[in-house]
């Protein structure tokens, strides 16, 4: 959002929705007058409901979202957004896939005693971050990091690259998986 307000890249945020009602990107939402949408509350803390992501996938839909953009979304994404968004929807993931998929990447990445990690924005798909990958950002592993310092390098590395690729398909320097245009 802070990139399209300067101009950086060329798109429109539609909707933000979220399934955690406390989000500080909600507030940050109504403050500049977009419009928002929040899950209701499911059973699991890993996906929601199908019932309850057909509802998000509806509100996405009604709002005329051409790309679904997955940041901080801690849920295994499942057929209702699938089926509607699917090659039309991406994350940012804090880790250099394939390597550490899943929660907590960069707490992986210091137990293994990799030498170098990043981030990757990826396709989603059915796998957890099995998606193909769009572009990758590389962060050192530096001598006495903790998982809190390496994170927020890896965060300031995600909000360089999110932004780039999110310009990057709107002004199609990447192809899209289903171009929202034949939607």
């Amino acid at each position: 959002m802070r990139a399209i307000q300067a101009g950086t890249v060329p798109a429109e945020v539609v909707c933000v929705g979220s399934d955690q009602a406390k989000a500080g990107i909600l507030d940050s939402a109504r403050g500049m007058g977009l419009r928002v949408f929040v899950c209701r509350s499911g059973a699991f803390q890993t996906k929601l409901e199908p019932e309850i992501e057909e509802e998000l996938a509806d509100e996405l839909s009604r709002a005329g979202t051409d790309l679904v953009v997955l940041a901080g979304y801690m849920r295994v994404v499942k057929a209702p957004l699938l089926r509607r968004f699917g090659g039309r929807m991406i994350n940012i993931h804090p880790s250099l896939l394939p390597a550490f998929p899943g929660l907590k990447a960069w707490e992986q990445a210091l137990r293994a005693g990799v030498k170098e990690t990043g981030c990757t924005v990826h396709w989603v798909n059915e796998v957890v971050d099995g998606g193909a990958t769009i572009r990758e950002w590389k962060v050192p592993v530096e001598p006495g990091d903790t998982a809190e310092s390496l994170h927020a390098r890896i965060q300031t590395a995600e909000h360089r690259l999110l932004p780039e690729v999110v310009g990057d398909l709107a002004t199609r320097k990447i192809s899209w998986l289903q171009d929202p245009r034949t939607k």
